[in-house]
């Protein structure tokens, strides 16, 4: 069964996420190609209606209903009113064709359509722009993929993840990462259903909240004691199991704890910076990121049994950004970065960005 997935800002970061996603949930991948922001994959099952609701990085998801020469055999609009607004999502050199095609169709069909051309603009992580839906009077999303034609049958709902986000009653919001990062991290771990993370730096639980709502199993540790406070009332607040989350006031660097099935996590990076830092000072906030994640990662790496999932500061100084030392984080702690990682993850004006980092033994 053919779908196409929508991505989002960051198309590499996107994609990961849905392979480790698909792979966490047994849904082999058997054929792949990209066009665009359109990210098309031939399963080997077909996806659950909830799907979006557990990826981070993906706008919509669509699956492809038939190919274009037999699309005069296939019914296409199966909503109850005959008047209706579609937009097509453009992957195609024969798009503008498919468009002509569809306003034909629906007037013989006697359906009140009209086509509406897309409005919004999304920026990229690696520059430039592209349009995307953005109108709530859109009733239908099509799509046209090389020579597929398909439609849009899950579409992320950003405004109420935010208001989800905004009502925990326990918030730091320069602090804490985004839970659509969260959701991204969680899926890049690979972790199976009612498996275990570990948070070393739960902060208000932002990882923890995601991973509990997939109906994972989580402890969380932070050696702040008004986190550990604030993360407590916010799992209350959205009602999570007691038997399900552990919470932890300690050093990550020196407790011990039982088994997990992956580390995820987005580490201290020190203080917050209002302007760019110079490059000595950049390199002394990388350095000793760098020693308190060695000591974390070699303190609790023998408890886990699969991925290190985690965030590290890229630092802008001048034009360019400055990285943490991955082969020396790899050479001290044993551990090995995983293919086609790290990924940067930042906005363009943005001080201190992120790189996300997939490790493993």
């Amino acid at each position: 069964m053919k779908y196409l997935f929508i991505l989002g800002r960051n198309f590499k970061l996107s994609i990961a996420e849905i392979k480790s996603f698909l792979n966490r949930t047994n849904n082999k991948i058997l054929d792949e190609t990209i066009q665009k922001n359109g990210f098309l994959v031939d399963l080997e099952h077909p996806l659950d209606a909830g799907t979006i609701n557990l990826l981070g990085g993906t706008l919509s998801i669509g699956i492809v209903l038939c190919n274009l020469k037999d699309i005069d055999k296939k019914e296409i609009y199966l909503g109850e009113s005959n008047k209706f607004n579609y937009s097509i999502w453009n992957f195609s050199e024969r798009t503008d064709e498919i468009s002509d095609y569809l306003k034909k169709r629906f007037r013989r069909e006697k359906l009140k359509s009209v086509e509406k051309k897309f409005t919004g603009r999304m920026s990229l992580q690696e520059g430039g722009k592209i349009d995307v839906v953005s109108s709530n009077l859109i009733d239908e999303e099509y799509f046209v993929y090389e020579e597929y034609f398909g439609k849009i049958i899950q579409k992320t709902d950003s405004r109420k993840n935010e208001e989800r986000d905004m009502k925990k009653p326990f918030r730091r919001e320069e602090l804490s990462i985004s839970p659509r990062l969260a959701k991204i991290m969680i899926n890049l771990s690979e972790i199976k259903e009612n498996e275990k993370i570990v948070d070393a730096f739960c902060g208000i639980g932002v990882i923890l909240i995601e991973a509990l709502d997939m109906e994972l199993k989580v402890i969380g540790i932070d050696k702040d004691s008004e986190a550990i406070k604030g993360v407590q009332e916010n799992l209350n607040f959205f009602k999570f199991s007691k038997e399900n989350y552990s919470l932890l006031n300690n050093d990550s660097s020196k407790i011990k704890i039982g088994q997990v099935n992956a580390l995820v996590s987005e580490p201290d990076f020190g203080q917050i910076l209002k302007s760019s830092p110079n490059r000595k000072e950049a390199e002394y906030m990388i350095k000793k990121f760098e020693n308190l994640m060695i000591n974390v990662l070699n303190n609790l790496k023998k408890s886990v049994k699969g991925k290190f999932v985690f965030t590290t500061p890229l630092i802008r100084i001048g034009k360019n950004r400055l990285e943490c030392n991955f082969g020396k984080i790899s050479e001290k702690t044993g551990l090995k970065i995983c293919p086609n990682f790290p990924i940067e993850e930042f906005r363009k004006n943005q001080i201190v960005g992120r790189e996300i980092v997939v490790m493993e033994k």
